[in-house]
């Protein structure tokens, strides 16, 4: 698939763009694609880091609770014929 995008975009834009998916850690064909056509509008390789609102900053840790799970899970249990 990625090689045959050089049959219809220039080899150097493609290939810029399969170096940037290999520097980001993201070689997927997705990732490629969207760096590629980034690359061909002019748009921005990367987006903006938008800080997150002080309303959804955790207040709480978060425990694991195996037990209730469990029961949950008990809860809903069925015997399936087999």
């Amino acid at each position: 698939m990625i090689l045959s995008l050089v049959l219809q975009h220039d080899e150097e834009v493609v290939l810029t763009a399969v170096e940037l998916a290999l520097q980001a850690g993201v070689p997927t064909k997705t990732h490629i694609l969207n760096l590629l056509y980034r690359l061909i509008d002019d748009a921005p390789l990367s987006t903006p880091t938008i800080p997150a609102p002080a309303a959804l900053t955790l207040t709480t840790k978060p425990q694991a609770n195996v037990k209730r799970y469990d029961a949950l899970r008990r809860a809903r249990e069925t015997h399936h014929a087999s």
